[in-house]
């Protein structure tokens, strides 16, 4: 039963950040650095609301006792906020599905922080693999007859991100996620005012009822997905959570290709393939690694009777 509902709660973040281009493209008359602002303010108050009710809001202050902890979850917060910049940016920019490649690179940045951060060996699959991804950047670079920037930055801060989380260990994803957004929450305001005192002004309630409910509503649209990862991530293995992960990517590119009719020329589409292939042989290492140390794992030994 407990993993059932991590695959439904991983299953829903996935498919729910699949479909963020058909909400956020209804924002693109507001700048992304404004959005980018309203998705942390209206998401710290969605958490802490829930903190509050639930009564654990003290896990919050739990965090910043720990320094060490406290600095991975300043650099997780920075990296989630350049992440969602970007993205941003490129969906109001028409760029849906430079962003889908980038989420379907970030398992294999993964694999590359692996190597280079923690030493790991990689196996001949995920050699090939990567070798398959690096092709694909070169196709595309190749194609698009410049660095698929867009793509390579989305898949590196998610990567790192990841990677953050996972040597933070923490209980309450709610609380998690409020100490990250408590951390970019001071400079958001700072540039909120000075936006107003030096005359740039904001879009929020000045396009509209429409408009800004679609602003407050980042809050609860950023948090929701974010707290069902961190529930998923819990409950079930990495290599069920590798695969639910390419809902994502596989919503966006089609998200930019039937609803926004974004352009995909010949070369995006070998590059794309060889992505998808790379991907391909990534997820049936992982399946036959894990089954592999499922067969390996000793049999639980039969509870005495009477």
């Amino acid at each position: 039963m407990d993993e059932r509902r991590g695959v439904l709660a991983g299953a829903i973040a996935y498919m729910t950040w699949g479909l963020f281009p058909l909400f956020f493209h209804q924002l693109h008359g507001t700048g992304a650095v404004e959005i980018l602002g309203h998705r942390i303010v209206w998401s710290f108050l969605t958490v802490s609301i829930v903190l509050v009710w639930k009564r654990r809001a003290g896990g919050i202050a739990t965090l910043r006792a720990d320094r060490r902890r406290a600095l991975r979850i300043a650099l997780a917060a920075v990296l989630l906020a350049t992440n969602w910049l970007v993205y941003v940016a490129a969906v109001n920019a028409g760029h849906v599905v430079d962003a889908a490649l980038g989420y379907f690179v970030t398992p294999l940045v993964s694999v590359g922080i692996g190597v280079l951060v923690l030493k790991e060996r990689l196996r001949p699959a995920q050699r090939a693999a990567v070798l398959l991804g690096a092709a694909a950047v070169v196709v595309l670079t190749i194609g698009y007859g410049r660095v698929p920037w867009i793509a390579l930055a989305l898949a590196a801060t998610f990567g790192t991100y990841g990677y953050l989380k996972k040597t933070i260990v923490l209980d309450d994803p709610f609380a998690s996620m409020a100490a990250e957004s408590a951390v970019l929450l001071p400079l958001t305001l700072i540039g909120f005012v000075g936006a107003v005192a030096f005359g740039g002004g904001i879009a929020f309630g000045a396009h509209g009822p429409a408009n800004t409910l679609l602003l407050v509503a980042t809050g609860p649209v950023t948090a929701v997905p974010l707290v069902l990862f961190g529930i998923a991530a819990r409950r079930i293995p990495l290599t069920w959570i590798g695969l639910l992960q390419y809902f994502t990517p596989v919503g966006q590119f089609l998200c930019g290709v039937l609803v926004f009719h974004e352009d995909v020329p010949p070369a995006r589409l070998v590059g794309f393939g060889l992505v998808w292939l790379a991907l391909v042989v990534l997820t049936m290492d992982a399946v036959r690694q894990y089954r592999a140390v499922v067969r390996s794992s000793p049999a639980p030994e039969p509870a005495a009777v009477g």
